[in-house]
Order: structure tokens, then sequence, then C-alpha cells
């Protein structure tokens, strides 16, 4: 199984399928949690046709699910409803594609933390999750934290979630250094159910998704994080273009960030 990710480019997808190529990287699709794509079958099957060319199967890929206005766990039922079926759509694109696995969203409201809230958000998730991980169970499904300030609340559901095999957090890092916690505290909390990551760099104040080793964050603190908690995951390098992703990938290789090691590290010296 490949343990890099790139985001594939429609417009630019000889070079990216070269790069990818190169590093041994598997896709992952932003391209259909898009609302209008959703809508429009033919449209997915055109989007699945042209990577198909480059590709041996789906099996080891990815895909982004639906997140846009998704709150699935609504008081209101029309908008639950919806952000339902927008979810079950994502995972029905996923099991016709037959890719590895699909991330979605917590969808909580940053900062609120009202008690029943919280508690109210856990309920629903773990019921809507565990029942559509049982109606994908050759589908892993991933939640990944986006402008959660803490971890400690998807921390609760994925323990809630533990004996659902295919169910795990994606733990976006970027994300997470926009936060007051910590790296070492979102590793702590969350490393035991971590099953994909997305990794990109920033000022620390914005998601900006820039170039990785261009920016603010601490890699070398990333990576010992990720091996001191014995992280075993797959990593998507969620950057935007070609010249990003290589500059990404060779910084990662030169400084031997996870999941590169020694050998990639040692190799870039020759």
């Amino acid at each position: 199984m490949s343990r890099l990710y790139l985001v594939p480019d429609m417009q630019d997808i000889e070079r990216v399928d070269a790069l990818a190529k190169r590093y041994g990287c598997a896709y992952e699709y932003n391209e259909f949690y898009v609302p209008d794509v959703m809508d429009d079958a033919a449209e997915q099957e055109r989007i699945a046709a042209h990577y198909a060319k480059y590709r041996d199967g789906f099996a080891q890929d990815t895909m982004h699910g639906a997140f846009l206005d998704v709150t699935i766990h609504s008081m209101d039922r029309l908008i639950r409803e919806a952000s339902m079926l927008r979810v079950r759509q994502s995972m029905e694109t996923a099991d016709r594609m037959g890719v590895r696995g699909v991330v979605f969203h917590t969808g909580r409201l940053a900062g609120f933390r009202e008690p029943g809230y919280l508690q109210h958000w856990k309920d629903v998730n773990a019921a809507f999750f565990r029942e559509l991980a049982a109606q994908y169970p050759h589908r892993e499904i991933y939640m990944e934290n986006m402008f959660d300030e803490s971890p400690d609340i998807m921390a609760e559901l994925a323990e809630q979630m533990r004996d659902v095999a295919n169910f795990g957090i994606c733990l976006d890092y970027a994300h997470a250094m926009l936060t007051p916690c910590p790296g070492r505290e979102w590793f702590e909390a969350l490393a035991p159910y971590i099953r994909h990551m997305h990794i990109n760099d920033n000022d620390l104040a914005s998601d900006l998704h820039h170039a990785v080793g261009s920016g603010r964050i601490d890699w070398q603190e990333f990576d010992a994080l990720a091996r001191q908690y014995r992280v075993d995951a797959t990593v998507l390098v969620e950057v935007r273009g070609y010249e990003a992703q290589k500059e990404s990938l060779e910084y990662m290789r030169r400084n031997g960030i996870y999941p590169m090691g020694k050998e990639e590290r040692n190799a870039s010296a020759v």
C-alpha cells in the first residue's frame, strides 16, 4: 500500500502523474465533494474515466467526501437530512469507484463547547457513521479535524467507535497547528486512532496549503511525534499544483519527514 498521497490535477495530470510514480504516491480525489459534481452522474463518470487512464484501478486511492455546509448533527431536520444524503452520496461514489477510503470533516461549531451540544454531536456521529461503516465494509471512513480547537472531542468519538474496523481519524496537522493546542497534544490524544493524515504548511495563522517546508510549521517536531507515538498512517501532501507538490516531496525526502525514512534521506544525498 502506498504511504504517500497527492491530489491529482486534471489540467496537469501528466506532470503530476510522473511525480506520483517517482515517489510511489497514490491519489486523493478532490472533485467529488463539489455539489454540482455530486448531482451530475455523467460528470462523475467523466472524471473517473479520465483518471482511470493513469491508474491501475483505484483500490489504493482515497477521496474527500462532502463537507461544504454538511452538518449531520443539526437539530434542523431538513439540514440534517440533506447533510446525511450528501455523505451517503460520497460513500456511493467511493464504492462505485472502489477507492480505499473517504475523508469527512467533523462539522462542529468551532469553539462551541456547551456540554449538551458536544454530547449530541458525539451521539449522532457515532450512530450515523457506525451504520455507514457497516453498509460499506470495504471502504474506510476517516474523520478529519477542521476548525476543531482541540482533539479531545474527536478522541472521545474515536474511542467510542474503536470496535468499528473501517473507521478512524484523519489528522490534518496544518489545521491542528492553527489551534492553541501544541502538536504533542494532538498526537497524544489521537495517535491510537489515526489512519490517515493531511499535511501542508502555513504561517500558524491561516490555512494556506503552502508547500511543506515553506512556512512556519516545525516539521522536525511533526516527524518526531509521529514516530514517538508509533503512528501507522497514510499521508496526503495536500498542496495545490505540481510545483508545490514537487517542493514538498523533495523537502520531505531531504529531511526524512514521516512517512519517509532514513533510506529516502540518504538517497537524496547521493
